[in-house]
């Protein structure tokens, strides 16, 4: 098996579960290397990896703020394959020092402009690059993919009525008012819920605002609301375009949290962006906790062949788990387990240019071994 060098870019929450996940799995033979514009973070990261995993494969690096470096230069010029943890928008710089330095991309990011951005860059590279991998964007919508393929193969099909892809990260328990706990970046959920969501409906493709139709949805038993947020949809309005009446994407929430968060948005003063409005409202008042939970929700509905019809659907509950010797949160291995997911596939195969979630063998990638290790055997 070769030894790939790859590089993490970001020494967060994400990017520690990164390389904890690569050290501590045999399916992959690789150098790591994690950097942030804190060196304090990446090394702090580098021994997090190390001594969960029981290796010394993790290296720390200061990743500059913006621009490059000698050190910087020096790593890109033997990476294989980068691995984008920054926020999102960072995706362009990041991409282009990939295509730059001949190696391989893959990112997380839901801001759609940074993707579309990621998009040009990468069509004429000569390396593979996976945008937005992780959990939504990226591991629902390959899972929505899936259903659609399974549905449409099994009912003798060419097209469905609806596709419908949600995703809650969220606490165990929740309090009034707000009715939710932090268990990712707090600047994601702002931006989310105030930028504008792409959804299919009647066959069209359109932008409408998030947070704009809150309905109720019980799985497994239990209330949840649900609602309209950007990024989640990923490529799949355009794969799918004439094969699916309906299709949408919506974040998982308990009841009563979008009446708060709506509430809030109403109340941005005059000239102040609503995002950093939001943000700053969330973070004074809303707590981070550990204890989470991911809630994947997947439907495809239509009628078969004979007229009759019918709903194929898929429910996941992913709880924190223990990796290596470190407890992950949920929305650490739900998002980086993916991410490693489409580094082992770039890795070993023989790919060029952006590659989207409609391109990927969907039941490949879903029992991969990083994936399927988190998330289960999926049929």
């Amino acid at each position: 098996m070769s030894t790939h060098t790859i590089m993490i870019a970001g020494g967060g929450g994400i990017g520690q579960a990164t390389g904890l996940i690569l050290a501590s799995s045999d399916a992959l033979d690789c150098n790591l290397y994690i950097g942030d514009r804190s060196l304090a973070i990446a090394e702090s990261a580098m021994d997090f990896v190390n001594n969960g995993s029981e290796t010394s494969a993790c290296h720390a690096f200061a990743f500059p703020e913006s621009g490059s470096s000698p050190e910087l230069e020096a790593l890109l010029a033997k990476t294989d394959i980068i691995l984008d943890c920054l926020p999102g928008s960072q995706a362009p710089r990041l991409a282009q020092f990939a295509k730059d330095n001949n190696c391989h991309y893959a990112n997380l990011t839901e801001y759609v402009k940074e993707t579309d951005q990621v998009n040009e860059i990468a069509k004429t590279a000569n390396t593979g690059f996976v945008l937005q991998t992780g959990l939504a964007p990226g591991y629902i919508n390959i899972l929505g993919h899936h259903l659609f393929q399974k549905f449409t193969a099994e009912h003798n099909v060419d097209k469905v009525d609806s596709l419908d892809m949600k995703v809650g990260a969220l606490s165990q328990n929740a309090r009034s008012p707000y009715f939710y706990a932090y268990t990712w970046s707090p600047i994601g959920v702002a931006t989310e819920y105030v930028k504008d969501a792409i959804v299919v409906e009647d066959y069209e493709t359109k932008l409408i605002p998030s947070l704009s139709r809150t309905e109720k949805i019980i799985l497994d038993g239990k209330l949840y609301e649900d609602d309209f947020t950007s990024g989640g949809a990923a490529d799949l309005p355009s794969a799918l375009a004439g094969k699916v009446k309906n299709l949408n994407y919506k974040t998982l929430r308990f009841p009563g949290h979008y009446d708060w968060a709506k509430g809030i948005i109403s109340k941005t003063p005059t000239g102040q962006d609503k995002v950093e409005h939001l943000h700053n409202t969330m973070m004074a008042n809303i707590p981070a906790v550990e204890d989470d939970v991911v809630i994947v929700f997947a439907s495809v509905k239509g009628k078969d062949q004979h007229g009759t019809l019918r709903a194929m659907e898929q429910t996941l509950h992913i709880y924190p788990s223990m990796v290596g010797k470190e407890k992950l949160r949920a929305i650490q291995t739900t998002t980086a387990g993916p991410l490693c997911e489409a580094a082992r596939m770039l890795l070993t195969g023989d790919h060029k240019g952006p590659i989207y979630q409609s391109q990927l063998n969907t039941a490949e990638f879903l029992n991969g071994p990083f994936v399927k290790s988190i998330y289960g055997p999926i049929n």
